[in-house]
This record gives C-alpha cells, sequence and structure tokens, in this order.
C-alpha cells in the first residue's frame, strides 16, 4: 500500500528531478526497497512539499550544502540537473558553489565548480559564462 507521504513525495521528486530522479529511486528500490520508500517520502514527500521555499531555492540550498559536505558528488551531480530543471540560472548554480569557498574552503569549492563543469559540459552550457548572463 502506497502512503500519501509517498504519494506527494513521487510527485515532489519528478518535478525536482523528472525522469532521471525516478530512475535513481527506481534503481536504488532493486537492492534496498524501504531505503528507496525513506528517499521518497522523508525529503521529498515531508520537507520538499514545506511552504516557504520554492524549487529554485530548495536546490541552491541543496547545491551549497552538498558541495560544502565536500563528500557527495554523485548526490550534487544530480542536485546540479536538478537545479538546472527547476529554472536555476547556470550563473545562479556558479555563484553558490564560488561562495562555499568562503564557508566551506577552497577545496570544497573547487571540487563543486569541477562537478558544475561536468554537468554544464553534459547540458550544453558553455563556460565561461558569458559576463551578460550573469543573474
Amino acid at each position: 500500500m502506497t502512503s500519501e507521504r509517498y504519494k506527494a513525495g513521487l510527485q515532489q521528486l519528478h518535478a525536482v528531478d523528472g525522469e532521471a530522479g525516478v530512475a535513481v529511486v527506481e534503481s536504488l528500490r532493486q537492492a534496498f526497497p524501504d531505503f528507496a520508500t525513506y528517499v521518497v517520502e522523508f525529503p521529498f514527500g515531508d520537507i520538499y512539499t514545506r511552504p516557504g521555499l520554492g524549487l529554485r531555492e530548495r536546490e541552491l540550498a541543496v547545491v551549497a550544502a552538498l558541495c560544502a559536505m565536500g563528500n557527495a558528488a554523485p548526490q550534487l551531480r544530480v542536485h546540479l540537473h536538478a537545479a538546472l530543471h527547476v529554472g536555476c540560472k547556470p550563473a545562479e548554480i556558479v555563484e553558490t558553489v564560488m561562495q562555499m569557498a568562503v564557508y566551506a574552503g577552497f577545496p570544497a569549492a573547487l571540487n563543486g565548480l569541477a562537478e558544475v563543469r561536468r554537468v554544464f559540459d553534459e547540458c550544453g552550457i558553455a563556460l565561461p559564462l558569458e559576463p551578460a548572463s550573469t543573474m
């Protein structure tokens, strides 16, 4: 039986990550079905559905947190794609990651920018960004 939390979470996951996010959860479900359910219910069903922040702001916060952690490159890549998917501008993403140099250190920001470069390359976003495209 599917809970209301799960249904709400799956809807939010799709809004944030599109089919790519759903595919990640389905892959996880093959080996760890209970954990896949938690991934949908808690972050997406409980947290992402709260009022107060839009999906753009939430994704910029997630990008900042994952970058600052310094040990979550695969998750950072997923959320960089998600940030673009929900309408964050490339310049906003770059600025968010650069800001981490102050609070998480230069290595975290450098590693984050390396992931930004990979994701932007996958998405056909040319670097360096044009000055006119800054926010």
